[in-house]
């Protein structure tokens, strides 16, 4: 071995053990984050009791603590990673092919739509019968409405071609489309139904049950592994079009299928849980600023910081509100900028 790679080997084993160490502290906080998210809550339990009902199971002896438990606070849990790692995924995905750091689910008008959808169901429900249960309408008609985003979206690509400046500017369109059309709803709601529609347009976990984390985890093992067949293609696309061309990779089909992925992961996350931003757009920094380009790495690790993210914020916002906890997307809202202003200025400082 020459003596100038003995430096840089080096250098490449401190930089893997890095990552290994902000790789471990991040599960590890994940970890923690989610045994607070089983205490906290309007009636708090010990760390004990949280480990006894969950080895006693949903049947329990003590059947205030398992119902507490199990048909409240798990489902939120697992809700809250589901829906985190799918925005991180996503909001990955979208500022790989778009080549945009700003980039996220809002860019291209899926969250948009969703709002748009639920809102049109919730004030199309007081006025008409539907056959569907109460609690399944909302979230039918936000995935509904961010599919048809994604077809409006695809459609101007096919007609126009692919290219990320294509597919942002057809995004942004899509977006404030849908985003008037959902102020036109709530001008047009009845109070006690504009107050339905505010409340899912916060963005919540309250609403989660097994039924939701088996909709939305499904929709997300299935997109996992459809992502991870082009992790080698994605980090050459990170390095530039040109670059990923001359590799002999078709660059818009891609593009085409990584965007088909990323509203299918966002509709699974926001349908049932309502608008909660800035975790699509934060996550995949946080995992770049841990492992770097590699995304065999960024994207395991962005759908890690997604679920610490979102399990955070719910954290904050039932220890800030003892009675009845704060929306998650209200706090991810106002922890979105400094948060965002953290990354900046890492990235600055390397």
């Amino acid at each position: 071995m020459t003596a100038l790679a003995v430096p840089a080997l080096d250098r490449w084993r401190a930089r893997a053990a890095r990552r290994r160490v902000a790789v471990l502290a991040a599960t590890l906080a994940l970890v923690v984050l989610a045994l607070l998210d089983l205490m906290t809550g309007p009636s708090g339990m010990r760390p004990g009791a949280v480990w006894a009902a969950l080895a006693a199971g949903p049947e329990g002896a003590d059947r205030a603590a398992a119902t507490i438990l199990w048909q409240i606070r798990l489902p939120q849990l697992l809700m809250g990673l589901i829906v985190g790692a799918s925005l991180g995924v996503a909001g990955l995905l979208m500022q790989t092919i778009l080549a945009n750091p700003l980039a996220s689910p809002f860019t291209l008008g899926f969250s948009a739509a969703a709002g748009f959808g639920a809102a049109a169901a919730l004030l199309g429900s007081s006025l008409v019968v539907v056959p569907l249960p109460g609690w399944l309408l909302a979230p039918a008609a936000a995935f509904a409405a961010t599919l048809c985003a994604t077809a409006l979206v695809w459609l101007v690509a096919r007609i126009k071609g692919s290219a990320p400046e294509i597919l942002v500017l057809a995004g942004i369109a899509v977006m404030f489309f849908f985003q008037s059309a959902q102020s036109l709803l709530q001008f047009m709601a009845a109070p006690e139904v504009l107050a339905q529609i505010v409340f899912w347009l916060f963005g919540s976990l309250l609403k989660a049950s097994w039924v939701s984390v088996a909709v939305s985890g499904t929709i997300l093992l299935i997109c996992l592994p459809l992502v991870a067949r082009d992790l080698w293609a994605l980090t050459a696309l990170r390095l530039g079009e040109a670059n990923a061309a001359a590799l002999g990779l078709d660059v818009a089909a891609l593009r085409r299928r990584a965007f088909l992925i990323a509203a299918a992961l966002t509709a699974g996350a926001v349908s049932f849980t309502g608008t909660i931003g800035f975790v699509g757009l934060i996550a995949p920094h946080l995992a770049r600023a841990l492992v770097g380009e590699d995304h065999r790495l960024s994207v395991p690790v962005a759908a890690l910081a997604g679920g610490v993210i979102l399990i955070a914020a719910s954290v904050v916002g039932k220890m800030l509100s003892q009675g009845a906890a704060i929306p998650v997307g209200i706090v991810t809202a106002v922890a979105g900028l400094p948060m965002l202003m953290g990354v900046i200025l890492h990235h600055k400082g390397n």
